[in-house]
């Protein structure tokens, strides 16, 4: 019979992945700092927690789906938190996007309550994450990794293992976002080249996409750069410049120059500076249109 389960953090991830997890039979002990974010859930079964700690059962596992590393830092190695609560036996799932070293901190902070930190981020946008969609690196202790598969299982279409060292799975992670904001630029880049010279941008997105670039990503964000369709955000902005700040950080700490990486990072700043955080990140193409003398 599945477990029982604590999940903190109900945003436009959280939410969907949680209405899985009841889905699947899973008992839902749910926290979100806004309390409202609380109440579809609690229709499919969950109960809500007072506080971020109470969602923890001794030996039990929990979920984290949260924003940033600060967000992270802000539930665990606090006193009386819920990493203390689980104790021997117990297991933290974090689906953060976040550096690496935080997570190797945190896996050392957890051992010394004897709970185990899996590091699992996830791949997907929220529309994939509602439909068991996303695709899942996972890393950390051997022992812990078996008993969650049939959680990542039920919210996701895919989970890939990579060893015991916490901090792989968000270094793939972050390789993946680097890709994805990369085919990002390149895309706005082409589309504007395209369109100054009188080219049907959307038929040439589309074209892309199904002969060239036939995958997901540049399927998806070709239209939606083509069609300069940016609300609402599936993944804002402001998070991914917080991801290339955190590639250029690990990259840094390895001693591995990355020139592209540089060159996101400044347009996705400017794109910030103009106001445009809160849109989707796809949003960053404006700013190539407007290099380009476009409106």
């Amino acid at each position: 019979m599945p477990e029982n389960l604590g999940f903190i953090g109900l945003g436009s991830m959280g939410e969907p992945i949680a209405a899985n997890l009841l889905a699947a039979g899973y008992g839902l002990r749910v926290y979100n700092r806004t309390t409202a974010k609380t109440a579809n859930l609690v229709a499919k079964g969950a109960t809500v927690a007072a506080t971020a700690a109470d969602v923890a059962s001794p030996g039990g596992i929990v979920l984290t789906m949260l924003s940033d590393d600060r967000a992270l830092d802000a539930v665990c190695p606090v006193q009386q938190s819920f990493v203390e609560k689980l104790g021997p036996g117990g297991i933290h799932i974090s689906l953060s996007t976040i550096s690496p070293a935080t997570a190797r901190r945190l896996a050392q902070h957890h051992a010394k309550y004897k709970v185990d930190y899996v590091a699992s981020p996830v791949f997907g946008r929220p529309d994939a994450a509602a439909a068991k969609r996303l695709a899942i690196p996972f890393s950390g202790p051997a022992a812990a990794k078996k008993r969650i598969e049939p959680i990542l299982a039920a919210i996701s279409a895919s989970h890939f293992d990579y060893g015991e060292d916490p901090g792989c799975a968000n270094v793939v992670k972050l390789c993946g976002n680097f890709l994805v904001a990369s085919a990002i630029e390149s895309l706005a880049e082409t589309l504007t080249l395209a369109e100054k010279n009188g080219v049907d941008k959307v038929a040439l997105a589309e074209m892309l996409g199904k002969t060239l670039f036939a995958c997901p990503v540049y399927q998806g964000y070709g239209k939606q750069i083509a069609e300069q369709r940016f609300e609402p955000p599936g993944f804002k902005l402001a998070l991914g410049l917080k991801d290339i700040n955190l590639v250029l950080e690990t990259a840094a700490a390895a001693s591995t120059p990355m020139p592209l990486a540089s060159l996101l990072h400044d347009r996705w700043l400017s794109a910030v500076a103009k106001g445009r955080q809160d849109a989707d990140w796809a949003a960053v193409s404006i700013g190539v249109r407007e290099d380009a003398g476009l409106k």
